[in-house]
């Protein structure tokens, strides 16, 4: 089965009630993620996710809205955790793509988890990182 990396730059849709097309589309993904255990995110995405949902949105969540939301979606996808290996995928990544650090250190970490998509806004759509395909979900 192929599996979907998920940036934080999309989880974050779900809390954006200006954008009802992208939430939709998030939830949708997320959902059929975790029924078939086929979305991936890492340690960097639970913390950024986290960050913005609690400190940077309009209405931030509530300590145990958070908490909720980490047990249900986050620690269900969590699969990608810091390494020696996965820092050092991520420098060659940077170098070699020219990518800023963390955007390098979210395709080192899709690669780790053996995925086959990058659902993301930040890295030009249809890329292709060996067996990584770049997708915005909302093109």
């Amino acid at each position: 089965m192929s599996a979907d990396f998920i940036d934080s730059n999309v989880l974050v849709y779900l809390f954006d009630p200006t954008q009802p097309e992208r939430r939709r589309i998030v939830r949708e993904n997320v959902e059929t993620a975790i029924e078939t255990g086929s979305g991936i995110i890492s340690y960097q995405v639970v913390q950024e996710v986290l960050n913005v949902t609690t400190h940077k949105m309009e209405r931030p969540l509530t300590g145990s809205d958070a908490r909720g939301f980490l047990d249900a979606v986050l620690l269900p996808l969590w699969r990608v955790y810091p390494s020696d290996e996965l820092f050092h995928r991520g420098l060659e990544i940077k170098e070699r793509y020219r990518f800023n650090w963390y955007d390098s250190l979210i395709v080192a970490a899709a690669l780790a988890g053996g995925c086959t998509r990058l659902l993301t806004e930040d890295i030009q759509h249809g890329q292709v990182i060996g067996p990584l395909t770049l997708c915005n979900p909302f093109v």
